[in-house]
């Protein structure tokens, strides 16, 4: 099992990361990928990855903190996301919920990386939160150019996921999917296993039975087992077939390097 998207660093100290990373590890989670969100937190997760060989880590300047992305920032994610243990630019987009950057800086600086990810090969993570339509326009002017990537917690309804797909992106879910009459179990169930990864989003959206607790890469199991409950197949055929969509998105064995 791999778990896709999370933040150690969010709630956590140095020592509880550590003890987060041996926890899952012991409970069968191969691989986990830290997303980063600005520089400070690009570079921690960087660092952290170093450390361990089952963790990997993304850079990027999330939509909230747009407005603090400038020429230095650029280089700097450049510089970063040259590292064999950076696997993706991200997590970047739009959010127009919380609107923490006016909307036309999140625009600029999410051009800005998605130039990025065309110029270094690297496949993108993309938040979106109240403006799924509006991310997806401005994906489409890069998709021929990238190397595919995945909208994170994916926000929207089956329609739309094909028409990400379509560009060439996956789609991920996570916790929010074991929820009561959640729409995201509906969406999974009718994307195609290929076309899927999972991740947790720790320390946010803890799936059940934990939900109102801090959420924890070890958890990404109930999310594993909820996706084999919506597509009736057995838990060991969705980790085989997941865990190699995320290897081969983000080349995280050398059998998909290159």
């Amino acid at each position: 099992m791999i778990d896709s998207h999370c933040h150690l660093y969010i709630k956590n100290s140095p020592e509880q990361q550590d003890q987060l990373i041996k926890e899952a590890a012991a409970d069968g989670i191969s691989k986990i990928i830290n997303i980063g969100i600005d520089i400070e937190t690009s570079q921690l997760s960087l660092e952290l990855a170093e450390k361990y060989d089952s963790l990997y880590c993304t850079v990027g300047i999330h939509p909230h903190d747009a407005k603090k992305l400038n020429e230095q920032s650029i280089e700097k994610l450049q510089q970063l996301a040259a590292h064999h243990k950076v696997v993706a630019i991200g997590e970047i987009g739009l959010d127009f919920y919380r609107n923490l950057s006016p909307r036309p800086l999140q625009y600029a600086a999410f051009e800005k990386q998605l130039e990025l990810a065309v110029q270094l090969k690297k496949p993108i993570v993309i938040h979106t939160r109240e403006a799924l339509e509006e991310t997806i326009e401005v994906v489409k002017k890069y998709a021929a150019d990238l190397v595919g990537g995945v909208f994170h917690c994916f926000p929207g309804n089956a329609a739309e996921a094909e028409r990400v797909i379509e560009l060439g992106f996956s789609v991920s879910f996570g916790g929010v999917m074991t929820f009561k009459n959640a729409e995201m179990a509906e969406v999974a169930s009718q994307v195609p296993l290929e076309k899927i990864i999972l991740e947790t989003d720790s320390p946010y959206l803890t799936p059940l039975p934990f939900r109102g607790k801090q959420n924890r890469p070890t958890y990404v199991k109930y999310v594993y087992q909820k996706l084999a409950e919506l597509k009736n197949l057995p838990v060991a055929d969705i980790v085989s077939i997941i865990d190699r969509n995320c290897i081969k998105l983000f080349k995280l064995e050398e059998t998909f390097a290159g």
